[in-house]
């Protein structure tokens, strides 16, 4: 804000003062630049008188410029509004007979300070000039950004140590300092989802290595730490898929599947992945049930996803008959099964497997009896008769 008390000769000229009718009041005049340094149209220039009630308002014309004639003669406290917000004032302007008082409004050199004073509150260097300006109140405000700083710095340092520590220890398997200093990291700051699912992982690796009521609850502040990471960002579906892999080693299958679900419906693209994840780790936990649901809404999810096939396949082999002549009958749908996987990867790792499985649903299998003893019998007979 700049203010002078000159006359404003293009302002002037429009106020047709008379000596007797305009005595005793005065005049308010100035001009408004806005942040980009131009002249600001429709700026609000609100007046308030501090002796005595009395409020006045206008705006600026498109040259930036305002006037306010007729106002009685005493002190007076003029803001300027930019979108109904006050981006500048100034007190204790008086009024006097004569040429109308300069007060101007430059939101560019606001901006710019204010701009200057921000950089010094992250640098911590306050130059001489922007001291100059400062106001009492300013100083004091820019002290305290100051030292608001330097105890973020120290704080983000302290994070940032702690989260390193851990992910260094999750490196190498040392599970017990991973959680300590993942746990530090969150509670230093617990907004960060990334540390909760990092501090997640800890504990799942914890829980692996442990038994009975220990592993339980490593289990549990695993379980604790994805929903805490979960709850930050719940579109991350590899938060959910990796929830749901933990709640399957706990061997709680139903609430696993239930992830897997959501993680799938977050992320269709990639829903096949997240059930054959699950799949593959209820075949390693002997849930072979469980395991042949999870392959086929993989499938469902992704026609396309050649492992889930060859896995489901593998499942269904488990449903075979044999009948009375000793031919395999495969359960429906074991042959599409493994047909599919080799049209989508002829030459995968499982091909070679996939058309020895089909293959085999062309022989038979001997399905009478003959104890041992029996057959060592019969040999030794037709050696006599040979003789």
């Amino acid at each position: 804000m700049n203010r002078r008390l000159r006359l404003i000769p293009a302002l002037a000229a429009g106020l047709l003062f008379t000596s007797g009718l305009y005595a005793q009041t005065g005049a308010l005049a100035g001009q408004v630049k806005g942040e980009d340094g131009k002249p600001l149209k429709d700026a609000i220039i609100k007046i308030e008188r501090q002796d005595i009630r009395g409020n006045y308002k206008t705006k600026t014309n498109k040259k930036g410029e305002w006037i306010h004639a007729g106002l009685p003669l005493g002190a007076y406290n003029i803001s300027v509004e930019v979108e109904g917000q006050v981006r500048d004032r100034v007190q204790g302007v008086r009024t006097t007979l004569g040429d109308p008082v300069e007060v101007n409004f430059d939101l560019e050199a606001i901006r710019k300070r204010q701009e200057a004073m921000n950089a010094a509150a992250q640098t911590g260097q306050v130059t001489k000039e922007i001291a100059r300006d400062m106001t009492p109140e300013q100083r004091k405000q820019m002290e305290e950004a100051i030292k608001q700083r330097e105890r973020q710095l120290a704080k983000n340092k302290e994070l940032n140590d702690a989260y390193n520590a851990g992910m260094e220890a999750l490196k190498t398997r040392n599970f017990e300092a991973a959680t300590q200093s993942l746990m530090k990291a969150a509670e230093l700051d617990p907004k960060q989802h990334v540390i909760w699912g990092q501090l997640a992982e800890a504990y799942s690796g914890l829980a692996q290595t442990k038994t009975g009521d220990e592993q339980n609850a490593a289990f549990e502040k695993a379980f604790e730490a994805y929903r805490k990471a979960i709850e930050l960002k719940p579109d991350d579906a590899g938060y959910l898929n990796n929830f749901a892999l933990a709640l399957a080693r706990a061997k709680r299958f139903d609430e696993a599947q239930q992830e897997l679900t959501k993680a799938a419906q977050v992320d269709p693209p990639n829903a096949g992945k997240y059930y054959y994840n699950l799949g593959a780790l209820l075949v390693n936990n002997q849930q072979l049930e469980p395991a042949g649901e999870a392959f086929k809404k993989a499938i469902e999810a992704d026609p396309n996803h050649a492992d889930s096939h060859y896995q489901y396949g593998i499942y269904l082999v488990s449903k075979a008959q044999v009948d009375a002549s000793g031919k395999v009958n495969p359960a429906p749908g074991t042959r599409e099964a493994f047909e599919a996987y080799l049209r989508l990867k002829p030459d995968g790792p499982f091909a070679e497997s996939a058309r020895g499985m089909i293959a085999s649903f062309e022989t038979t299998v001997a399905t009478e009896y003959v104890s041992p003893e029996a057959a060592k019998a019969a040999e030794k007979q037709k050696a006599k008769k040979k003789r």
